[in-house]
């Protein structure tokens, strides 16, 4: 007699026969009927032209994520139609008597997937903020070391190195061999990075590769890769591919450079072109200095040509003061006469009256008056002497006579008494005359030098 199974113990059976009769499997197809459910799984059907299969995906075995250390990347999301290759095993869910595929690892299929990934991925840190230009470091202007992440051979890295050693030689290049191309390249190129950072003498890193496909630029397009560049405290630029490749990698370092080349020429400046810069600015630095030299040296002898003979601006002042100490004598002296013509005016009109009482006080209050008028043109004369000496100290302060007392000279050229200002003034063999604070010397020019020149001259 044939066994009765149970719809249980048929389901068990059929359950280990699929899961013994199929080792892991690679399916590829269409993504389909696809649900998120509370739970974080993924639910979808796996189609093609002419069959289709249910398949899961448990939050455990999430292939939109990648596990880097102990953070979980998220490399793209599953989106209806977009063709895919599952790797699983199949299963029974015994509930309903459905086989399915139990998935472990998506990956996207054809060119037009991994551009969806990235398109998907670039958004996706660009609103977290990672490709904000305000987060970008300043490169340094003359690093001293420099760090380069690529494939220790072919031609990158020769172009890097020749084109630092032609441009400053004297930079140091260190290297953090990686693949560039491959499952491993990720890890290895945020391990470098991590690498390098921890290494306080390395002023900016280059991460660079050649030309290639989208699939061989993958790498540099890797979630792991973005955030280990956005989190590298040294500056970075990216260098990969040609001028018309894109990398995420790209938007996230703190400069893009078009090749490898062109990055070690924005990483390191040019010796010459460094050399000819400086010696521009100090031919201008010198010729402003002559400039403002020549221009104060305008100045004073235009101040000296204003200023006349000291001793002369103070008799004038002199003079001056006399006369306005005559003009006011001779007012007091009118101002006594009035009022005593006009007291005795008053004195005959009222000398009929007998006003003897009030003519006292006049004469009383006129003495006053008197008194007060010669102290105010006393304090008056007083004043005027103090501006006068005054401005006579700052007079003679300005005067060349005071600056020859100082220890400079006045030199003048014989014959002719043309003034020297600078050695191109005179000639060699020339006599010259030397004023002094008292007195003078003639001398004959031995020697002209600029005050650049580090040697002393001879008169």
């Amino acid at each position: 007699m044939k066994e009765i199974l149970s719809v249980t113990e048929l389901t068990e059976r059929i359950r280990d026969l699929l899961e013994s009769g199929f080792d892991v499997l690679q399916v590829e197809g269409e993504v389909s009927n696809l649900r998120r459910p509370g739970s974080g799984h993924i639910y979808f059907t796996l189609k093609d032209d002419k069959s289709a299969i249910r398949a899961v995906l448990f939050r455990s075995h999430f292939p939109p994520f990648r596990q880097v250390g102990s953070a979980q990347l998220q490399a793209f999301e599953l989106e209806e139609g977009m063709r895919i290759v599952c790797r699983g095993r199949l299963g029974v869910y015994q509930a309903r008597g459905e086989y399915q595929l139990i998935v472990e690892k998506v990956e996207p299929q054809g060119l037009g997937a991994l551009q969806k990934a990235f398109e998907q991925l670039k958004a996706r840190l660009a609103a977290e903020g990672l490709f904000d230009a305000e987060k970008k470091k300043p490169i340094p202007f003359l690093p001293a070391r420099i760090g380069v992440v690529t494939s220790p051979t072919g031609a990158v890295i020769r172009d890097i190195l020749t084109v630092t050693r032609r441009r400053f030689s004297s930079v140091n290049i260190l290297v953090a061999p990686v693949r560039v191309q491959g499952p491993e390249a990720p890890r290895e190129i945020a391990a470098a990075l991590r690498l390098l950072q921890s290494m306080e003498s390395i002023d900016v890193i280059i991460v660079a590769r050649g030309g290639g496909s989208l699939e061989d630029l993958a790498p540099f397009n890797d979630e792991a890769v973005a955030r280990a560049i956005f989190a590298c405290p040294v500056p970075v630029i990216s260098a990969v591919g040609h001028e018309t490749d894109f990398t995420i990698a790209d938007f996230v370092a703190d400069l893009r450079a078009p090749t490898p080349s062109a990055a070690a020429e924005l990483a390191v400046p040019s010796r010459t072109e460094l050399a000819g810069l400086l010696k521009t600015l100090r031919r201008r630095l010198v010729l402003a200095e002559r400039g403002r030299r020549q221009t104060f040296a305008d100045r004073l002898d235009f101040s000296r040509q204003r200023l006349r003979d000291p001793k002369r601006r103070i008799a004038e002042i002199r003079m001056d003061l006399d006369g306005s100490l005559e003009r006011i004598r001779q007012l007091a002296g009118r101002c006594v006469e009035t009022a005593r013509r006009n007291l005795g005016e008053a004195g005959l009109r009222l000398r009929y009256r007998h006003p003897a009482g009030r003519i006292g006080e006049g004469r009383i209050a006129l003495e006053q008056r008197k008194r007060n008028m010669v102290s105010e043109i006393l304090r008056f004369v007083e004043r005027n002497r103090n501006t006068a000496d005054g401005l006579t100290a700052l007079l003679q302060s300005l005067s060349p006579l005071a600056v020859l007392n100082r220890g400079y000279a006045i030199v003048r050229t014989v014959p002719g008494g043309r003034i020297v200002r600078r050695p191109a003034d005179a000639r060699c063999g020339e006599d010259v005359d030397m004023k002094l604070a008292s007195g003078g010397l003639r001398a004959t020019v031995k020697e002209l030098y600029e005050e650049s020149d580090h040697g002393q001259g001879e008169i």
